[in-house]
């Protein structure tokens, strides 16, 4: 440990042939919000949770671990945000413990050993204040810390103390982090600094296009695009801000627009064009990248998120310096819930081809009662498929290489790239410290309204392109069972727009584009021939519950049934569709199910039910109709057969036609109706009226 003054840019010199590179900062939130004020300080003690490998692992010990695993450290203890004196400084009050060992203030050196050329790290940490004391820790992949080194102050003056730190024993996981006490009087953590020596031809940081699609979110879009133009770190890393505007209802009609076009003058520019989707809206910037050719990555984000700005400087500081061209990926946290994590890290499962967290992770994780201290599966390092667009930072020379989006229009298009670019050498890494805030998926209603059609024809192409498993593992199977859920379920407007989007996939890769502009109304209009699909807000718009036959002995809940009732269930609940429906059930709804409760072996046992949606803004009357069950279901029988035979021919279809699809060429011509007309400030093309609706993942 030595005494030193705090380095204050982004790269210095330093030995022959090497530069000292800043690669993260202690950060403090924005707006002292104290609902994300545990993602950056930790003042409770460290409870580390039991070792799932002492538990055991049968099914009743990993239940009764990942309940341990969730239960709260919180003491209530808060910070007042007071303390926060600045972006970068923290007062601690007398006789308090603070800890950094935080999502966005403790440093992932499981990453940087793994994924990077750094192998050791300073940490220079700047004290005001006698008597204080700071310790270094380390934790290793299973999360047991260990102290490293500590100093203390001994004037009331700023004191700066820098610890050399290795990155060796870091190969399967684990952090560093530091603990600040103070002593008899209060003592203010000015800084902390994270920097490394890297060779010199990494010294400069990379500049990035910042691309976000957007479609009638006008606040909430000129709201992002001001936090990242008056974001005071970041703006030395843009080269572009590009807003792909989809809609109607206009972001440069937004109130807050004139501030946000302050913020970033001549950075920012406004592309108008028909609403392509998110994956048109991404690829539109991702094109534009490449050809202008300036920026060193292309930053895919969604328009609806609040984001941390330095996250963004993170992400391209670590691709800087990334062994190879990597994908840097952020996390996402709930926006209603701001201490929430969605996911740690997302993979394709190659044998079932559905997405999902990667193993030996925790889903919605709560840091503010259980910290990264205290949770010992967080300190091992998480490798991933791929990372969602809602934050995702490609370089340009990937996209070059790889090709651009699919013409996806939503779902899937992330994903598939991920994979696409594992394949062809370029990883994706979904990096802590670097992250937004997004509405959670869980609110949305994307498996039963139009967005059906998407993710099963989405996930049918990307399958095609890459699955390992001869006629894509368990794909075809578990798309025959989803589509007799839905049809026991009485979601026929759900199981015709599933049919739809296999007959499209069947019709070959070169549609794709073609039907970009176009498809989502045609979904549209074929759905709302359903009555499961013509939604009402008005709860008074239904007919009242009335039911002709009471329930079996009472039994009408939602409880989850055992494995054997359900097995038995999903014989029976066929068969039961093919019997008459009970006449008052066509006019009145036999139940009120909320969402969470419209299962399909709930819904199996009813002739009609008002459903509500997830988004809890709505709800459809649903109706049981045998003649239709029977047509869906030899339909359903036919195509999923033809799966069956024609899989392996499909696949060479698809693979073969990937690099023309992805192509900057193939994308030119799509956007043509409005390449022309694009000016540097924002174009003025209108948006196709064949689609007003669903622009984003």
């Amino acid at each position: 440990m030595t005494t030193t003054s705090t380095s204050t840019g982004t790269a210095t010199s330093g030995t022959a042939g090497t530069a000292t590179r800043l690669l993260q900062r202690q950060i403090l939130p924005l707006d002292r919000d104290s609902d994300v004020l545990a993602l950056y300080v930790d003042p409770e003690d460290a409870k580390l949770d039991a070792d799932k490998y002492e538990i055991g692992g049968n099914r009743s010990a990993k239940a009764l671990n990942n309940a341990a695993l969730r239960q709260s450290t919180s003491t209530g203890r808060a910070l007042h945000p007071d303390q926060i004196e600045s972006r970068t400084a923290l007062r601690v009050e007398s006789g308090d413990r603070l800890s950094f060992g935080t999502y966005f203030n403790a440093f992932p050196a499981s990453y940087w050993r793994r994924w990077t050329v750094v192998t050791e790290v300073t940490l220079t940490v700047t004290l005001r204040g006698s008597g204080a004391t700071v310790i270094v820790y380390k934790s290793m992949a299973r999360g047991n810390a260990q102290r490293v080194d500590a100093a203390e102050t001994t004037t009331s003056g700023s004191e700066s103390f820098s610890f050399d730190l290795t990155l060796k024993p870091f190969v399967d996981g684990g952090w560093y982090w530091y603990d600040v006490i103070a002593g008899d009087e209060d003592v203010v953590v000015e800084s902390a600094e994270w920097t490394a020596e890297v060779p010199a031809d990494r010294a400069q940081h990379g500049t990035v296009d910042i691309a976000i699609t957007t479609m009638n979110r006008p606040d909430f879009c000129a709201q992002l695009l001001t936090q990242i133009g008056e974001d005071e770190a970041l703006r030395p890393y843009l080269d572009t801000v590009m807003v792909m505007e989809q809609g109607t209802d206009k972001v440069t009609g937004s109130a807050d627009f004139a501030r946000a076009q302050e913020a970033l003058g001549d950075v920012l520019r406004v592309i108008e064009q028909g609403n392509l989707g998110g994956s048109g809206g991404y690829a539109r910037g991702q094109l534009e990248s490449v050809r202008k050719g300036t920026a060193t990555y292309a930053l895919m984000m969604d328009d609806d998120v609040v984001c941390e700005p330095e996250g963004i400087v993170r992400a391209v500081t670590f691709g800087d310096l990334a062994r190879r061209p990597t994908i840097v990926g952020g996390h996402m946290f709930n926006i209603y819930s701001r201490s929430r994590m969605h996911s740690f890290g997302e993979i394709v499962q190659p044998w079932r081809f559905w997405w999902q967290s990667a193993p030996d992770t925790q889903t919605d994780w709560d840091f503010a009662g259980r910290n990264l201290r205290s949770s010992r599966w967080l300190h091992k390092r998480i490798d991933v498929d791929y990372n969602g667009w809602f934050m995702c930072l490609v370089p340009r020379v990937v996209l070059e290489e790889v090709g651009l989006s699919l013409p996806l229009f939503i779902k899937w298009d992330d994903s598939e790239f991920g994979l696409r670019a594992k394949q062809a050498g370029f990883p994706t890494v979904t990096f802590p410290g670097a992250a937004v805030w997004h509405v959670p998926w869980t609110d949305k209603n994307d498996a039963l309204d139009w967005q059906a059609y998407f993710h099963h024809r989405n996930r049918l192409v990307a399958a095609l392109l890459h699955s390992v498993y001869p006629k894509g593992g368990r794909m075809i199977r578990e798309s025959l069972n989803h589509q007799v859920a839905h049809l026991v379920s009485m979601q026929y407007s759900t199981a015709e727009l599933r049919l739809l989007a296999m007959e499209d996939v069947l019709a070959g890769p070169h549609g794709l584009h073609e039907m970009l502009p176009t498809r989502l109304a045609e979904v549209n209009a074929l759905r709302k021939q359903f009555t499961d699909a013509q939604l009402q807000v008005d709860p008074d718009a239904f007919p009242s519950v009335r039911r002709s036959k009471p329930p079996r002995k009472g039994r009408d809940s939602a409880e989850v049934p055992g494995r054997l009732s359900t097995l038995v269930s999903a014989g029976l609940q066929p068969l039961r569709q093919l019997k008459k429906p009970r006449p008052l059930a066509q006019e009145h709804p036999e139940a009120e199910i909320r969402a969470m409760d419209a299962k399909w072996y709930r819904l199996g046992t009813l002739d009609s039910a008002v459903v509500s949606m997830n988004d809890g803004t709505s709800a459809a009357f649903y109706r049981r109709d045998p003649d239709k069950f029977r047509d869906l279901v030899k339909r359903t029988v036919e195509i999923h057969e033809r799966y069956r035979r024609e899989w392996p021919r499909l696949a060479q279809d698809y693979r073969e036609a990937l690099g023309e699809i992805t192509s900057p060429e193939a994308w030119e011509k799509t956007f043509g109706p409005w390449l022309d007309r694009t000016e540097p400030t924002g174009s003025r093309a209108t948006p196709s009226a064949s689609a007003q609706q669903g622009s984003d993942d």
